[in-house]
């Protein structure tokens, strides 16, 4: 490390952030109710599979009504596809019927890793999908090996999560001492995941759940899925494509991970693209009236920083009297900018940090982390991601490589660099190594799918959906020019028609459209 100080925050923590920038945010809400009590067991195993996975393809899944407008159900699954018959998993599931005549079943995926489509479909489904969507399909959100009502990675308690997002390293350490800190932190974690996880904690890599996925697609009655998924969920769908060419329907990815790119590259990516959504963001902000940054885009940046800076040196106290850390601020602030919806909020946010209280700045970063006011946390998110990432990605830790990524990072956001330095760190004493390596999608013999980019998306940016689909031989690739994380459900009309009418009609798009 060269800087003079310490970095800013821990590398476990910067994790967190991350996760927080590459999680689809989904709103809340509720919808009619299906017909519960039906169950599903196969005459026979629908499409072709290996004769050791067929007890799973051909098990009896029972849909029980829960959530009062919603059926649920679980399904069995392998924890090892590699040897099917040692232990099975358990993933949760749940479905929203079709309002009008159904023509089969939507599977949705909100992103992450660690985000729940469970969740997904029973708080949002009504916001973010079409009234046509719904009145064509039976919807159904799972949360994927690892995530929440499944068999789940666990890490932290509630209690232990709170007092996570408030550490900090002592302003006098150091940068080889904050560095031991930050080391011993993330070695502390990743024991504890291990501890409490077991067995599983080796078996949440994507190929995995996408495997997961064709045995959800055979017990629901499809010969072929029809798929929407958002930010992480494309690269869920584009190695569900790679893995069953001939089960893939039609397929949407919006919000497009670029599956060739390295932790490294992905990290970079995202901070060059959270520093340009700060930088539109600010110049919104200053044409309208009572905007707290004055000047240009330049100097409304500064005091954007400037704030970051203080917050660091001196840690805030909420309204509800919790300590707000350099940590838990950055969680807060990056939240907003998903969405340009949000861009108002974020200004009273700042306006009221700027005078000493960092109250909506720590609401934010709760709803990132899905605190709930009692303390209680409803998904174990941040930890299945980690567990993801570790098994996904080869992170090498070498303090040199580390310290001139971080350099490059700093370049590259003088405002978020640092926030996101180090990352390799939650990785460096993981409990399994990588069993994937990062590759371009390769997909040839699939049929036609349609992936979209945003322009001005923060955590996914716009570059790798266009990466993503030339990967995908087959696939339309269609633009929104607009600012936020992924573009279906808050677009407008122009996407909304485009997606429906491939998903319901299988009319698609020409390639390069713009809307």
């Amino acid at each position: 490390m060269t800087h003079s100080q310490p970095a800013r925050r821990s590398p476990l923590r910067a994790l967190a952030g991350a996760a927080a920038v590459v999680v689809a945010l989904v709103l809340s809400g509720c919808t009619a109710g299906p017909e519960t009590g039906a169950s599903t067991a196969p005459a026979e195993v629908i499409g072709e599979v290996p004769e050791d996975l067929r007890e799973f393809y051909s098990q009896e899944v029972v849909w029980e009504e829960c959530e009062e407008d919603f059926a649920c159900a679980t399904v069995e699954v392998p924890l090892d596809y590699s040897d099917p018959g040692r232990e099975s998993i358990e993933i949760a599931a749940i479905r929203l019927d079709a309002s009008g005549d159904s023509q089969g079943s939507l599977l949705v995926n909100p992103g992450g890793p660690g985000a729940s489509g469970y969740n997904l479909v029973r708080d949002s489904a009504e916001f973010i999908l079409s009234d046509r969507l719904r009145q064509s399909y039976d919807v159904i959100g799972f949360d994927p090996r690892g995530v929440n009502r499944s068999s789940a990675v666990k890490c932290l308690t509630d209690e232990e999560r709170d007092e996570a997002r408030t550490e900090t390293i002592p302003a006098d350490a150091t940068d080889a001492e904050a560095l031991k800190i930050l080391e011993a932190d993330s070695a502390e974690y990743a024991e504890l995941c291990a501890e409490r996880t077991g067995e599983l904690l080796g078996y949440i890599d994507t190929v995995s759940a996408a495997k997961d996925m064709d045995i959800l697609r055979a017990l629901v009655g499809e010969e072929q899925l029809d798929y929407l998924g958002f930010s992480y969920g494309t690269q869920l769908g584009a190695a569900y494509a790679e893995l069953f060419p001939d089960n893939v329907g039609r397929f949407v990815l919006d919000g497009a991970v670029d599956p060739s790119l390295s932790s490294a590259e992905i990290t970079a990516g995202q901070v060059a693209a959270f520093d340009e959504a700060l930088r539109s963001y600010v110049a919104d902000c200053q044409s309208q009236s009572e905007c707290p940054l004055p000047g240009d885009v330049d100097e409304g940046v500064a005091v954007v920083d400037a704030l970051f800076e203080s917050v660091e040196e001196s840690p805030m106290t909420a309204a509800d009297g919790r300590l707000v850390t350099i940590g838990t601020f950055f969680q807060g602030f990056v939240l907003p900018l998903y969405d340009s919806a949000s861009w108002p909020a974020l200004t009273a946010a700042i306006d009221q940090a700027l005078q000493g209280d960092p109250t909506e700045f720590l609401r934010f970063a709760d709803l990132g982390a899905e605190r709930e006011p009692d303390g209680d946390y409803l998904t174990n998110a941040s930890a299945a991601f980690t567990a993801v990432t570790c098994l996904d990605y080869p992170m090498p830790a070498d303090p040199a490589v580390m310290e001139q990524q971080a350099e490059a990072l700093e370049a590259s956001s003088a405002v978020f660099g640092e926030y996101l330095s180090y990352g390799a760190l939650a990785c460096k004493e993981w409990a399994h190594e990588p069993v994937l390596e990062p590759s371009p999608a390769s997909a040839p013999d699939a049929p036609p799918m349609l992936v979209i980019g945003t322009t001005g998306d923060p955590a996914t940016p716009y570059e790798w959906s266009l990466a993503l689909a030339d990967q995908l031989e087959s696939a339309v690739h269609v633009t929104w020019e607009g600012q936020g994380h992924t573009a279906y459900g808050r677009s407008g009309e122009c996407i909304e028609s485009l997606v429906d009418d491939f998903l319901i009609e299988g009319i698609l798009p020409d390639d390069g459209v713009r809307c």
